[in-house]
Order: C-alpha cells, then structure tokens, then sequence
C-alpha cells in the first residue's frame, strides 16, 4: 500500500519529532507472514498530539510497539522512520533501541503490570534515569521529583511502594516514568485502562497538561472518543493495520469522510443516546484479509469496485484524509458503483 498522509501538509514553524512513511510490521504466523500494521504514515511535531482509535486487533498497540522497537522475536518491520534526521529502521536494531529513553517514551497501560512490587517508586526512577544518563542519585532524584511534582505526587510518597498508591495515582507514576527522561517522542497505550471515570477525567487534563510543560510529541492510543476530543490535536482511525482517514479532532468528529468512521463515532454512547448502535461483523483476519477495501464486508456503503481493488487517497473538502471509494465516485463505472451484492449470513453462520 503507499505512504498516505505525511506529504502536503501545511508545514509548521518546527520541523516534526518524528516521521513515519509507510511503515509495516510483520508477525510470524503459521500460514506465513502477517502484516499486523500495513503503510501506516504520518508526521508529528513538538507538543502535537494524535489520537490513534480503533477496534481492538486493528494493530494500534502493535504499531506503537513497533515504532519503540518492543516487538517481540520474529517480528520483522519495514518502511521508514524518520527520527532526528536517521532513519531507524535502516539502522541496527540496538542504535533504535538506545533512542529509548531521551529520545523515545512510552506510557504503558495496566501500571500494577509494569511496576516491580519489591521496589520502592524512588528506585524505579533513579533506575530508569541513571541507565540513560551519567549523572549521580541526587541528581537523578531530583529530576524525578520534579517531574512527580508536575503531575501531583507530593515528594512525601516519593520512597513508598507501589502498592501504596490508588490506580490513578500509579498512572500518573507511570507517566512521570516516561517523562523524566524528557523524551521527544512518546507512545501512550491505552493510559486510562481499568480506570473510574473521575481519574479517568483527571489523566485526561495531565495529557493536555503535559503538552505545556514538557512539549513532546504524543501518539496517543485510545479507545474512547472522548479522550481524544479532550486531549488531541489530530485523530487518526485504523482498521485492520492501516490508517483509512486522518485529520484535525473537530472536522473528522464532527464531519466523517470514511464510512467506518462515520460507524465508530455512532457506536459511542453519551447521555443522549436513546438507541445502543455496534459495526456488524467483526474485523478481518490480518492472516487472509478479504481483497480490495478491508472494511467492505462490514461496510453500508459499498460498491461492487470496494470488494476487488484497494481504495485510493483523497483529501476532504473538510480538511481530513480518507481512503474511500467514495472519494472517486466520478470516476467509475455504473457497475463499478453499483451496491455490492453480499450474501447472507445467518447469525449461527458467524458464531
């Protein structure tokens, strides 16, 4: 698939942290190969943020892995990506891991799952500082309390353990982590998972905070809508490891060029919500995905060209990017237009 995305933009008084340019994973499976993430490309900058939501197994989590280098054995990448002027995926994979750290960061979810019981929050930090940087424990100290400062964990808590913490608290933990380092780039993967609402709410305004105090540019994988219109600047919508429409929060929330996101933004639910709506079907299998525009099985608008060839680009009038056929519906046939004739599959046949 080629890059989309990253070329033509109206560009910015700084140059972007980091740009990617049709950037793949691959898994090994038992049929071969799996392409979990397929010509992803975008652009960021200083204190941008891009909100990356989807269905789970759209390869959201794998594509942030995959730009720090945390896959695990047997995965393969290839593509672009561009960071302080190198290319790390033509490099070795241990100069992109020694980016890490100062230069790219990454906010787990699930903290209770990252943080070790049997240490206190102060070794965490002055572990996680002093691995990257030469500098002494006092200094190392420092640097954490500041950061635990900004994101409101007084220095009293600083030598308690892990388990003396609430979930939200951990969260802001794991944060700090990430941000001590003062990365230029940083992945959040799913930062409020298991999380109540309140401190839900609360992390939320720590991540628009964030883009003040320490500027990195942020991915920010999520699946709920509404952190992404507190916290982001851009939206990017993936589905089955390719991104089909990106652009600003408001035009893409408020004005869906794609159909799937047209169908993920009415499956939310608010406190007007009278009538519960769900995608029927389920995602593809990324080991045999149907021919042509991925999402056409499940898709209200297709046409006969949507189950045979691979959708092409187009910019909206509105200010996003979508691949659609939609965007070409002048340029095809009758009977390329023509609503696809699907079969029907009786509800035993899917379960």
């Amino acid at each position: 698939m080629t890059s989309m995305f990253a070329a033509d933009q109206a560009p910015l008084p700084n140059a972007p942290v980091i740009d990617v340019e049709d950037f793949r994973v691959w898994y090994a499976g038992v049929g071969g190969p799996i392409r979990a993430v397929d010509g992803v490309s975008f652009q960021l900058r200083p204190g941008e943020v891009l909100g990356l939501v989807g269905e789970s197994g759209c390869g959201k989590s794998t594509l942030g892995r995959g730009l720090l280098a945390l896959l695990p054995a047997g995965s393969a990448v290839d593509g672009k990506l561009l960071f302080g002027g190198t290319d790390l995926v033509a490099g070795s994979r241990a100069a992109w891991q020694r980016q890490r750290g100062a230069g790219l960061g990454m906010i787990f979810q699930e903290p209770m799952t990252r943080l070790d019981p049997l240490m206190r929050i102060s070794d965490h930090f002055r572990e996680a500082i002093r691995t990257h940087e030469k500098i002494s424990k006092k200094d190392a100290d420092l640097r954490a309390l500041e950061t635990l400062r900004a994101l409101g964990i007084p220095p009293s808590r600083y030598k308690n353990y892990p388990h003396e913490f609430s979930g939200g608290m951990r969260q802001r933990i794991m944060i700090a982590l990430a941000l001590a380092l003062r990365p230029k780039f940083v992945v959040a993967d799913e930062p409020t998972t298991a999380l109540d609402v309140l401190v839900e709410a609360q992390i939320v305004r720590i991540l628009a905070q964030i883009k003040g105090t320490f500027a990195p540019a942020m991915l920010l994988i999520t699946h709920n809508l509404g952190i992404v219109a507190e916290a982001c600047d851009r939206v990017a919508v993936m589905y089955a490891g390719r991104i089909i429409e990106e652009g600003p929060v408001e035009q893409v929330f408020k004005d869906p060029s794609h159909p799937y996101t047209r169908e993920l933004l009415k499956s939310t639910i608010s406190l007007t919500t009278q009538e519960l709506n769900s995608i029927p079907g389920a995602p593809p299998d990324l080991g045999n995905p149907p021919p042509g525009c991925h999402f056409h099985p499940r898709c209200p608008d297709a046409m006969a060209v949507c189950a045979t060839d691979d959708p092409p680009e187009f910019v909206s009038g509105r200010g996003s990017r979508a691949v659609c056929w939609l965007g070409s519906l002048e340029d095809l046939t009758a009977a390329q237009r023509a609503p696809l004739v699907r079969e029907e599959v009786s509800v035993a046949d899917e379960a």
